[in-house]
């Protein structure tokens, strides 16, 4: 039998269709029914549905007045305020394209983003860096003032139109913008059972900022669709109290978040919460192991990227043996491939790929102004390595290229060794991932100098060219990079090497 599905093809995307407007229509059936939760020591910010509806419609009504024409791009440099999924949801309800990005973004990182994307808007909150580029910028206040206005009409259209532009870590050393259709969201139906188990009667609580696509996803757009609650934690709140007092029944995080909560080695009473969600990163066994034994729960875990979301899960319904990653959700069609993209049989390593109709697949990369799906025949290849088990099953095998992993967020040790080789007193640089302890890896920069150079010298020289989570952890100085006999660089050889003690 060949790595392969054959799923029941989901039901098509209705047309024409509006990915906010399709969010929120659940909530439009409840209006008094609490849609979001910001949650604090002293209490909780709540939005009913029905404020939710009018101040995205409103916001998009200003955007719309402001002169912005449909299928027009708004740069998001926002903070974790509800003001950022009311500016998104209001862009896309408005027809407009959304670009949500991390506020740790530098100048030199956003200018670089908007010269590709040429937004007409950007949004921009006090104390987060803006772009050296011609477009006009909006401030905070002004955008939060537009949610009062009259709704705007549902910009409704092609579900297979642009919506909304994030931006991914590329194997080549630059973020990609990564284009999705409105479709996406609809995708994301296949979740609810193939991860979350999610109900209308639930309550969402995520870890995550506002501005990441998991937050965005997870957090707020599926609880959303499906009429839920979304709990999010304003920064700095204690997760453990805030789980158990505003009664979470389900909880997402990245494994690092999980990690965090169980430090203090107790149990953690939440009579309400059935279950945990991570993805991200690979959940460590030790993690999971801990999380049952303090909560008496599961974590159900899942695979996914920013080019597809989640497709790849353990879930109540499904859970997962011990060693792989989960199943491929209902209506994914999944293949394990070759070199040369042909299906592997069953219990072969290979190349993780998605295939080209999958509704939730990106349009593609931003390339010359206009989205390009790279394939390989019919498939796009993921980067990962995977084993599919007679079952189906899926069990990661890690990446075929060096991408690394800080915090969930993919960094591509390219992208950091450009930003910092151009330091003067730095000969040769190379940056790898690698485990400091069990379950916590970081990014390390390798490096060859005269001497060892300053490391608070070394963190001052990256903090002002890269967004935080993209930053080294560690620096070390060697006498030289291994290379093999072509000269190419082995970061292979470097995380080895480390882990050994050697480095």
């Amino acid at each position: 039998m060949l790595s392969l599905t054959d799923p029941t093809r989901p039901e098509r995307c209705p047309a024409p269709f509006n990915m906010a407007q399709y969010v929120l229509s659940a909530g439009a059936a409840t209006p008094d029914k609490s849609a979001l939760q910001i949650l604090r020591a002293s209490g909780a910010e709540r939005w009913s549905y029905a404020r939710l509806i009018a101040a995205v419609r409103g916001t998009g009504q200003g955007l719309l007045a402001a002169g912005l024409q449909p299928g027009d791009r708004v740069l998001m440099r926002l903070g974790n305020t509800v003001d950022f999924p009311v500016a998104y949801l209001g862009a896309i309800a408005a027809g407009l394209v959304p670009v949500p990005t991390s506020t740790q973004l530098t100048v030199l990182e956003i200018t670089r983003i908007s010269h590709e994307i040429a937004p007409a808007l950007v949004l921009g909150a006090e104390g987060v860096a803006l772009p050296d580029h011609p477009a006009p910028v909006l401030a905070q206040s002004d955008l939060h003032a537009m949610q009062d206005l009259p709704p705007c009409d549902w910009h409704m259209g092609s579900p297979d139109r642009a919506g909304y532009i994030i931006y991914t870590s590329g194997s080549g050393g630059s973020p990609r913008a990564v284009v999705h259709a409105h479709r996406a969201v609809w995708a994301r139906r296949m979740m609810w059972d193939g991860w979350y188990g999610l109900t209308p009667d639930d309550r969402m609580l995520h870890a995550g900022a506002f501005n990441w696509t998991y937050t965005l996803g997870t957090g707020l757009m599926d609880p959303w669709a499906i009429g839920a609650t979304a709990l999010i934690p304003d920064a700095g709140a204690p997760l453990a109290l805030m789980l158990k007092r505003f009664d979470a029944t389900l909880f997402a995080g990245v494994p690092g978040v999980y990690r965090q909560l169980l430090k203090e080695g107790r149990a953690l009473d939440l009579p309400r919460l059935r279950h945990g969600l991570s993805a991200g990163e690979k959940l460590p066994d030790v993690t999971r192991d801990a999380w049952r034994a303090a909560t008496g729960r599961e974590i159900y875990e899942a695979l996914g990227m920013s080019e597809c979301s989640t497709y790849i899960s353990a879930s109540p319904a499904r859970p997962a043996p011990a060693g792989v990653a989960g199943y491929p959700q209902e209506g994914r069609k999944i293949a394990i491939l070759d070199d040369a993209g042909a299906p592997l049989p069953r219990e072969s390593e290979g190349m993780l790929a998605i295939h080209r109709s999958d509704p939730g697949l990106m349009l593609g990369y931003l390339q010359d102004g206009a989205p390009q799906l790279p394939l390989l025949g019919e498939w796009f290849v993921t980067g990962d390595r995977g084993q599919m088990a007679q079952d189906g099953a899926i069990a990661y095998r890690g990446r075929n290229d060096d991408m690394m992993n800080a915090g969930g967020f993919r960094v591509s040790p390219l992208e950091v060794e450009r930003a910092l080789a151009s330091h003067p007193a730095i000969h040769d640089i190379a940056c790898a991932e690698v485990s400091v302890r069990e379950g916590v890896s970081v990014i390390a920069a390798f490096y060859t100098a005269d001497a060892p150079l300053d490391e608070e010298a070394l963190q001052a020289y990256a903090a002002e060219r890269l967004a935080r989570y993209k930053q080294p952890r560690l620096y070390r100085h060697c006498d030289s990079l291994p290379r093999g006999a072509n000269g190419k660089l082995s970061r292979r050889a470097l995380r080895d090497s480390y882990q050994g003690g050697g480095a």
